[in-house]
């Protein structure tokens, strides 16, 4: 649960974390920020997630703090304490993040069955799905634009007030993994993703 990620198990491991990310960060020539992809239903992803987060914040006050964080659904699975793991952790990140993008567990099953037509998705299907949105946010970092170029200006943009930074992704046109990325979609079928996403 939360707090054995967050106070006692998860305690005992944020140090090697913390150091891993302390070597990344050395060897970056200009380092904006970090994100994390974490689900907050599980204790690891809730409760050592937030603790991650807090000691990045601490240690690099100054970088940007994004996360992707899987929110739970009752409808896929039917643990007791998600409801209390996600709402410890979104306390967390509402203090520890500059942006957060909220990810709708049941959102990436029903796409997976409805829009991709997949009978039986794999978590590689549902990441490749939370893979597509980080990509399609993070594009202007990698591609020349006047716009959101780096990692602040697209918090700058985005987030009208600092407690305000909670967003809900949507995506589209969506493939499945391995299909043909570029196809040709009629206007009524992109549309019907846009609000399926």
């Amino acid at each position: 649960n939360w707090a054995k990620g967050h106070y006692t198990e998860g305690a005992e491991l944020v140090e090697q974390v913390i150091d891993r990310v302390r070597n990344e960060s050395e060897s970056c020539d200009c380092l904006q920020g970090f994100q994390l992809v974490h689900s907050l239903g599980g204790g690891t992803g809730s409760g050592m997630g937030t603790l991650i987060i807090n000691k990045i914040r601490e240690e690099y006050p100054d970088r940007i703090m994004n996360s992707f964080s899987i929110m739970p659904s009752p409808k896929v699975s039917d643990t007791v304490v998600e409801p209390y793991n996600a709402t410890l952790s979104v306390h967390q990140l509402l203090e520890n993040t500059d942006e957060t993008f909220c990810i709708d567990n049941e959102a990436l099953y029903d796409i997976c069955f409805r829009t991709l037509k997949l009978t039986t998705p794999t978590y590689g299907d549902l990441n490749h799905l939370v893979s597509m949105t980080m990509s399609g946010v993070t594009t202007s970092l990698r591609f020349p634009g006047q716009l959101n170029a780096d990692l602040r200006k697209l918090a700058v943009n985005m987030v009208p007030f600092p407690r305000l930074h909670f967003f809900m992704p949507g995506f589209a046109p969506l493939t499945p993994r391995g299909s043909q990325q570029y196809r040709a979609l009629s206007v009524p079928e992109l549309t019907q993703q846009m609000f399926d996403a």
